[in-house]
């Protein structure tokens, strides 16, 4: 059948043509009936009836046998010979009450708890999706289209509105947040982790180099505030042992991991650490502060460049096109991720028997919940439908073994006209 279809078109063009060989093989035989019949009748006219009285019996019931089913089966799709015949084209009449029982009779018979439970108790979602996702090619393509509707919708987002969101819930959190234990502990962070003394490196390293690279601005300030009566190499050589001496410092301090300079900074910032979480020192500071943080135009500003950060890197992320080789480091956490799921889906009994037993439950928890919206789409579909359409559909469906009962009649008519004859003629 799939080479004829090639060869003929589609699956529709091949059912009608079905239909129309079984209409003509239906109707030869009533034509056949009917011209033995006739030959009968004329022959009978020059001789007694004999054998051929049985014949015509026969012929002639199989012609009565032939036309009433005939007219039965055309009347359930169409008017027999366009005449409108009460009780004909009852497929066209009767769409809506087709409509309804066929959805009545799916519900009633095919989502019922006893016909449902076996199907969903046999399904295996688990090892399908484990098998699924451990090809890369599948894994590919479902990234690929998740990261591209992602990507349309970021790009699809109101700016103004994602902003305004993290605008009000920066607010909020601000709000409720007490700065200075906040900070307190940052500190005590920072210190734990010599965070402190790293930072005091660079701006070590970074005045040293300041202030050697800045001898004559030294000089000039001693100039400025030296007498007029003291001679300019005397200011030259102060400025260059200020200089020099201010560098050697500095260097020493650099150097030695426990200068006392070093160790006193330590002790004002845990003196400040301490201040911060348990005074009342810096009350009025901070929340100046958080006032200036909370004010409108601020918060507005800080949330849009957060969104448009957050944005920027995002689509960047999402721009995923494995075909030309390229991916992202989000792309490929989430295909370790997937990989993993998949692994355990497929190896692990009892994550893959949660699984299973989650979709069956709320899978026929759900089927059976709408069971009576399947029978009403059904009802509607049909409902909507023309009547004339749905009559040539199941007429192409069924109509060729339809087709079979005409024959069927025409023989079995024929023999029971015979009988009726031969049981007159014994009489």
């Amino acid at each position: 059948m799939s080479q004829q279809l090639k060869e003929n078109g589609t699956l529709e063009d091949y059912k009608a043509r079905q239909l129309k060989k079984h209409k003509t093989l239906a109707t030869c035989c009533l034509v056949f009936m009917a011209a033995v019949y006739l030959l009968m009748v004329f022959l009978m006219k020059k001789e007694p009836a004999g054998w051929m009285g049985y014949v015509s019996a026969f012929a002639e019931a199989g012609v009565v046998g032939a036309l009433a089913d005939w007219f039965a089966v055309t009347a359930l799709f169409h008017h027999p010979m366009g005449l409108k015949i009460p009780h004909t084209n009852l497929i066209e009449r009767k769409k809506n009450t087709i409509g309804n029982n066929l959805g009545g009779f799916v519900v009633d018979n095919f989502l019922t708890p006893m016909a449902l439970r076996p199907y969903f108790e046999k399904l295996d979602v688990a090892t399908m999706a484990g098998g699924y996702l451990a090809i890369e090619r599948n894994r590919e393509q479902m990234l690929q289209e998740a990261m591209k509707m992602a990507k349309e919708l970021l790009e699809k987002t109101d700016d103004q509105a994602a902003a305004r969101f993290l605008k009000n819930k920066g607010r909020d959190l601000l709000e409720t947040v007490n700065l200075g234990p906040t900070l307190g502990s940052a500190l005590d962070l920072l210190l734990s982790q010599g965070q402190d003394q790293r930072l005091l490196n660079y701006l070590l390293e970074k005045l040293k180099y300041y202030i050697a690279g800045n001898e004559e601005l030294v000089k000039e300030r001693v100039k400025k505030e030296s007498g007029f009566l003291v001679p300019g190499f005397v200011d030259n050589m102060l400025a260059n042992r200020i200089t020099t001496g201010l560098a050697n410092y500095i260097h020493e301090i650099h150097q030695t991991p426990n200068h006392p300079l070093r160790q006193e900074m330590r002790g004002q910032l845990r003196l400040l650490s301490s201040d911060l979480k348990s005074s009342e020192k810096y009350e009025n500071d901070l929340a100046q502060l958080k006032a200036g943080l909370l004010s409108e135009t601020q918060l507005e500003g800080y949330a849009m460049m957060a969104w448009q950060y957050l944005k920027d890197m995002l689509l960047q992320e999402l721009d995923y096109a494995p075909e030309l080789g390229q991916t992202t480091k989000l792309s490929r956490y989430l295909d370790r991720q997937i990989l993993v799921l998949s692994d355990n889906l497929k190896n692990d009994p009892k994550m893959a028997g949660k699984v299973n037993h989650w979709i069956r439950l709320n899978a026929y928890r759900l089927t059976l919940r709408n069971r009576a919206r399947v029978g009403e789409l059904i009802s509607r579909t049909v409902g909507n439908w023309q009547g004339h359409d749905l009559s040539e559909k199941l007429e192409l469906e069924v109509g060729k073994d339809l087709q079979y009962i005409r024959i069927n009649g025409t023989i079995v008519g024929g023999l029971v006209g015979l009988l009726i004859y031969t049981i007159t003629q014994l009489l």
